[in-house]
C-alpha cells in the first residue's frame, strides 16, 4: 500500500512540476527554474526505480559478481539522492566548517544520510531517504516561490522609481540619469511619464496619478507654482519642473529606501523566533542523539534484551526530520514582510516590523488638530473692532507674517490678495506659540493671539466667534482682530468612529487653539479628551503624562510631521499625515500616511492586527504540530514519510497563511 501511495505522489509531483515549468516560467527566477527541473528529474528517476524490484537487481549477481546487483541498485538510488540533495549536503558541510552546525540543512543531511546508511546495512528501502529529501526540497521551492512572488507583487505596487529624467538641450529633449540632475534644474515631464524629482511647476498644467504614493486613484490637478513630488505619473499635459531636491533626497528615493529597509527593524516576534531556533535546534539534535543511544543501552545493560540499535537509530533520524523549524523561521518574517507590503500598497508606509507589531497594541491615539483632523487651509471669516479699513488691517497683518510658513500666515496673505513687498518689512521676530512682531513701513506691528497681547501689555477685545482669533496692534495700540477658521477634512468624523471600531479606547486632541475652538472641534468629532492653548513643548509634556497613564498599552501620536517632530519621536508610534512626501514626515514618524486622509489610521491598525493574528496563528500551529509529531516519533508511532509530510505540510500551510497579510484592500 505504501509503495502505491509513493508512486501516485511521484506521478502527481511530476505532473505539477511539468505544469509549473510550462505555465509559470516567467514568474520564476533562474534558481527556482533550476530547482524545479531537479525536482522533476529526481522524481522521474525515483518513479522508474520504484517499478524495478530488488529481485531484478539480484539476478545480476549470477551474471557478474557477488553483490553487483546490490551495488548497482545503491548507485542508482544514490545518484538520484545526490541530484535532489547535493546542495543541502553542501550547505550542511559549510555550516560544520564554519562552526554553525545546528540548522535545518544539518538536520536534513544527518537524517537522510542516516536513512541511506540503514538501507545499505540491511539492503533495505532507499526510497525513504530520497523521498524525505525530495519533499523537503519541494517545500523549500514552494517557500522560495511564495516569497519571490510576494516580493514581486510589492515591487510592482511600489514601481515608482523613475528610470530617467528629461532635460531640454537646444530645443531637443534628452534622457539623463536622475542622479545627474542638480537642484534648480529644469526638467520636462511628458504625458505618461513618472515625475523623477521633487520640484515646482514652472510651465504647463496637468493631472497627476498619485496612486503609487497614496493608494488612492483620485487624480490631482497641478498648475504653475504648485509643488510636485516624485513618483507621481503625469497623465495629461506637458510639464516643466524646477527641481527643489537632488534625486537621492526626493520623495521617491526616500520611500523606496524606507520600504526596502523595513525588514531590518525586527519585531519582538521575529526576535523570539530567532532566539527560539538557536536554542531549539541544538536541543532536538542532542535529544535525537540521546534517543538513538540511551534506550538501546537500557535494553542491553539493564533489561538484558536485544538492544535494537537499528530501530532506535531510525526513530532518532525520524525525530530529526520532524524537528526542522522551517515553518517558523520562514513564515514569521514573511508575515511581517507581506504586511508591510500590503500596507504600502494602500499608501501607508511602515518603517519596520517592530512598528507594525507596536501599532497592533495601540489603545490611545493623540491627534494634532491643524493639518491632521482639519485641512489646515485657513480662511479669513471676518475682521472685528478694526480701527482702520479692513484692507489696511489685512495688509499690515500679511506683511508682518510674510516670513512665516504657518498655515495661518498663508491664509492672511491669501486674503490680502496682493503681491507681498518684503522690502517694507524689517526686524521680524517670531514668538513660538504666540505670534509675530515686525516693523512694517517703520510701524511696529504685533500679530498674534491674546498671549502676545498680554505679554505686550496691550488691552485687547475678546471675540465670541468660533475660530482662531488673530489680534493686531500697531505701534502698541490695539487695531482690531481677524477671525480665521479651519475646515474639517471630509473623512475626519468617520475616521474617529472607525478608530473606535478598530479597538481604540481613548482619542485625545492637542492644539494651540483656544479652548472654545478646540472644544467645538472635539465635540463635533466625538473625541474623548482635548487639551487646548498648548505650546509645542506643552504637547510633549502632555504626551509624557498620557504615556505614564497608559502603562503596557501603546500610545500613537498623529501629526503633520513638520511642527510635531518632538512629539512624533516621543510617542510609542509616531504617525505623520497631511504632509505627503515632506522630509519631516518621513524622518520623524514611524508610520507615514502618503495622503492626508485620517481614515487611513484605522486601516493601518487593522492591517497590523491582522498581521499579528497570522503571526501568532503560525507560531501556535507550527509548535503544536511539531511537539505532537516529536512525541509520536520518539515512541515510533510515525515513520519518516509521515515526518516529512508533517514538516513540509506545516511549512506550506504557514507560508500560505503568511501571504494573507498582503491582502488588505477590504479591511
Amino acid at each position: 500500500m505504501q509503495e502505491i501511495i509513493v508512486k501516485l505522489l511521484l506521478i502527481v509531483v511530476i505532473l505539477i512540476a511539468l505544469g509549473l515549468l510550462i505555465t509559470k516560467k516567467n514568474d520564476m527566477n533562474k534558481h527556482q527554474r533550476k530547482m524545479l527541473i531537479r525536482i522533476l528529474i529526481a522524481s522521474s528517476i525515483l518513479l522508474v526505480l520504484q517499478f524495478i524490484s530488488i529481485a531484478t537487481f539480484d539476478i545480476l549477481d549470477d551474471y557478474l559478481f557477488v553483490s553487483s546487483g546490490r551495488i548497482l541498485r545503491f548507485a542508482l538510488y544514490f545518484t538520484d539522492y545526490l541530484i535532489i540533495g547535493h546542495d543541502i549536503l553542501k550547505k550542511a558541510f559549510k555550516g560544520i566548517m564554519n562552526r554553525q552546525i545546528f540548522d535545518e540543512n544539518f538536520l536534513m543531511a544527518i537524517a537522510t544520510v542516516g536513512a541511506m546508511a540503514i538501507a545499505i546495512y540491511s539492503n533495505g528501502d532507499y526510497v525513504e531517504a530520497i523521498a524525505v529529501m525530495l519533499f523537503y526540497q519541494i517545500g523549500e521551492w514552494f517557500q522560495s516561490y511564495a516569497v519571490g512572488k510576494s516580493r514581486k507583487n510589492i515591487s510592482e505596487l511600489m514601481d515608482i522609481r523613475p528610470d530617467y529624467a528629461n532635460i531640454e538641450v537646444d530645443g531637443k529633449i534628452e534622457k539623463v540619469d536622475p542622479d545627474e540632475i542638480s537642484v534648480g534644474s529644469i526638467i520636462v515631464v511628458q504625458p505618461g511619464e513618472k515625475v523623477p524629482i521633487d520640484g515646482i511647476v514652472v510651465e504647463g498644467d496637468s493631472t497627476l496619478d498619485t496612486s503609487a504614493l497614496t493608494g488612492e486613484s483620485l487624480p490631482r490637478e497641478v498648475k504653475v507654482d504648485d509643488n510636485i513630488i516624485s513618483g507621481c505619473i503625469n497623465m495629461s499635459g506637458l510639464l516643466k519642473i524646477k527641481t527643489t531636491k537632488e534625486f537621492g533626497e526626493s520623495t521617491v528615493s526616500k520611500i523606496l529606501d524606507l520600504v526596502e529597509n523595513a525588514s531590518s527593524k525586527k519585531s519582538k516576534s521575529e526576535q523570539f523566533i530567532s532566539k527560539f531556533a538557536r536554542v531549539y535546534t541544538p536541543a532536538v539534535c542532542y535529544s535525537a542523539l540521546a534517543l538513538a543511544i540511551i534506550p538501546p543501552l537500557v535494553r542491553l545493560l539493564i533489561m538484558g534484551v536485544d538492544a535494537q540499535w537499528g530501530i532506535w537509530i531510525y526513530r532518532a533520524l525520524t525525530f530529526l526530520v520532524i524537528s526542522c523549524p522551517c515553518a517558523l523561521v520562514i513564515s514569521i518574517p514573511l508575515s511581517f514582510f507581506a504586511g508591510i507590503g500590503g500596507a504600502s500598497n494602500e499608501g501607508i508606509l511602515i518603517k519596520g516590523s517592530n512598528y507594525l507589531e507596536t501599532l497592533s497594541k495601540v489603545k490611545t491615539i493623540v491627534f494634532d488638530k491643524t493639518g491632521t483632523l482639519t485641512k489646515g487651509v485657513f480662511e479669513v471669516d471676518g475682521i472685528h473692532h478694526n480701527k482702520l479699513e479692513d484692507e489696511k488691517i489685512l495688509e499690515f497683518a500679511a506683511l508682518a507674517e510674510s516670513a512665516s510658513s504657518h498655515p495661518i500666515s498663508k491664509s492672511l496673505q491669501r486674503a490680502y490678495g496682493k503681491e507681498i513687498d518684503r522690502t517694507r518689512v524689517s526686524n521680524i521676530q517670531e514668538i513660538s506659540g504666540n505670534g509675530v512682531i515686525a516693523f512694517v513701513d517703520n510701524h511696529k506691528v504685533a500679530v498674534g493671539n491674546d498671549k502676545l497681547m498680554r505679554s505686550l501689555n496691550i488691552a485687547y477685545i475678546n471675540c465670541h466667534s468660533i475660530g482662531t482669533i488673530i489680534h493686531i496692534a500697531i505701534d502698541d495700540e490695539y487695531a482690531g482682530h481677524i477671525v480665521i477658521s479651519d475646515i474639517l477634512k471630509p473623512n475626519t468624523k468617520k475616521a474617529i468612529a472607525s478608530l473606535k471600531n478598530a479597538g481604540i479606547t481613548n482619542t485625545v486632541m492637542l492644539t494651540g487653539d483656544t479652548k472654545k475652538v478646540a472644544d467645538k472641534v472635539a465635540s463635533d468629532l466625538g473625541i474623548t479628551k482635548v487639551f487646548s492653548e498648548l505650546l509645542p513643548e506643552d504637547k510633549v509634556n502632555k504626551v509624557e503624562e498620557l504615556l505614564k497613564v497608559e502603562g503596557k498599552d501603546k500610545l500613537a501620536f498623529v501629526g503633520d510631521g513638520i511642527n510635531d517632530a518632538p512629539v512624533l519621536s516621543r510617542a510609542d508610534i509616531g504617525i505623520a499625515m497631511g504632509a505627503m512626501g515632506s522630509d519631516a514626515a518621513i524622518e520623524a514618524a514611524d508610520v507615514v500616511l502618503m495622503d492626508d486622509d485620517p481614515l487611513k489610521i484605522s486601516k493601518a491598525i487593522k492591517i497590523s492586527k491582522k498581521c499579528l493574528r497570522i503571526v501568532y496563528q503560525n507560531i501556535v500551529f507550527a509548535i503544536a504540530i511539531k511537539l505532537i509529531c516529536l512525541i509520536l516519533g520518539a515512541f515510533g508511532e510515525v515513520n519518516m514519510y509521515v515526518a516529512i509530510f508533517a514538516d513540509v505540510g506545516v511549512m506550506i500551510l504557514a507560508v500560505l497563511n503568511a501571504i494573507r497579510c498582503l491582502f488588505v484592500k477590504n479591511l
